[in-house]
């Protein structure tokens, strides 16, 4: 009983002072909330007694704990990301991936016997490609959810933004390595007929077989793309359709390589295949449709195929964004930011493909 008289008379003390530490802090040109906050935070009996949040802080902890989260929720979302070249180390003031291309290297003459020896001038050139900017619509909680609520709400919110940016910016990263792919990239399925899977699409349309997958191992191997690192990310269904089309003992060799922790489901004919529900849906024509098209009824699943250098993606600017107690909101409004973008990086095309469902008649 002495000791608990001795710490209740101690935090009392520190709840009076705390007014005079802040007023001497600011009169001191120092963080007044941050000695204010040492003064007053006390913690007992596993409660704490915290000052309002600073400016840069939210719910006593800094927005840049926020950013690394929304990064490690990224990459742990978006493991296929891991799987193609990263121009990261290329990105200008976190807008512009802007990568030197060095031109071509010198010849070289055996036993020259002609002299002097003509110079030839090295053309330098460069690739350069914009990041789009991905922004979350701002998130209003209201400040009597904070008292009245029984679980972490805003942690749910820093959830939800994270899981938005990166659905939307895995989406429209598969479309811009898919849009523009001349013919020879691309690839139909040749199995038999099923239902239409695509969002809205109706009719039926060919089954993706193992076969579907050698013919690109063989056209991959003509082309001369490595045959390391090799991956394959079909939608969901159509990974249903291959599975159910196996043998047995091509099941089982698939399986065998199954590693969940690090997204790999299984590999078949060189290629590793990466779990994700969706890749790309293409129309009609079997071009890749533009991210947030509506669906159609000519539309089709598509399943990519590439080796890791023949892509590349980037990240720049990531930023969250928090304004707490807003007067006007009578609350507090949250928002995140990533600038992303991606390319391909042959200009021959080679190590990538679109195998597309087929329509069947």
């Amino acid at each position: 009983m002495k000791h608990l008289k001795i710490l209740l008379s101690f935090i009392g003390f520190c709840l009076m002072i705390s007014p005079a530490t802040t007023a001497l802090a600011q009169t001191m040109d120092v963080n007044a909330y941050a000695v204010g906050s040492a003064a007053t935070a006390v913690s007992i009996l596993g409660y704490s007694l915290l000052s309002t949040p600073a400016p840069g802080q939210v719910a006593g902890v800094e927005v840049e704990v926020w950013v690394n989260y929304l990064i490690e929720r990224f990459w742990k979302d978006n493991q296929f990301l891991k799987h193609v070249y990263r121009d990261d180390q290329f990105v200008l003031a976190g807008k512009v991936v802007h990568i030197p291309q060095i031109g071509a290297k010198p010849e070289v003459i055996k036993n020259r016997s002609l002299f002097p020896a003509t110079a030839v001038g090295r053309t330098d050139t460069e690739v350069n490609y914009s990041l789009d900017v991905y922004t979350t619509t701002p998130t209003h909680i209201q400040d009597a959810e904070n008292h009245e609520l029984s679980y972490q709400k805003i942690e749910s919110v820093y959830g939800d933004h994270a899981a938005s940016l990166n659905e939307t910016i895995a989406d429209d990263t598969i479309i811009k390595w898919l849009t523009g792919l001349p013919g020879s990239a691309k690839m139909l399925t040749t199995g038999g007929s099923t239902a239409a899977t695509a969002d809205d699409a109706t009719g039926l349309r060919k089954l993706f077989l193992p076969a579907d997958i050698r013919r690109v191992m063989t056209k991959f191997n003509k082309d001369g793309v490595p045959q390391n690192d090799r991956y394959i990310m079909p939608s969901a269904n159509m990974l249903d359709q291959l599975i159910s089309s196996m043998s047995d003992t091509q099941y089982k060799d698939f399986s065998s390589y199954l590693d969940a922790k690090n997204g790999v489901i299984g590999k078949f004919m060189t290629f590793t295949f990466l779990d994700r529900s969706s890749t790309a849906v293409a129309d009609s024509t079997n071009s890749v449709k533009a991210l947030g098209t509506l669906g159609a009824a000519g539309d089709n699943e598509t399943t990519l195929l590439w080796q890791k250098d023949s892509l590349a993606a980037a990240i720049g600017d990531v930023k969250f964004f928090d304004n707490v107690n807003d007067p006007q909101y009578y609350g507090d409004i949250y928002s995140a930011l990533m600038r992303a973008g991606g390319r391909r990086r042959r200009a021959d095309n080679k190590g990538i493909v679109q195998l597309t469902q087929d329509v069947a008649q």
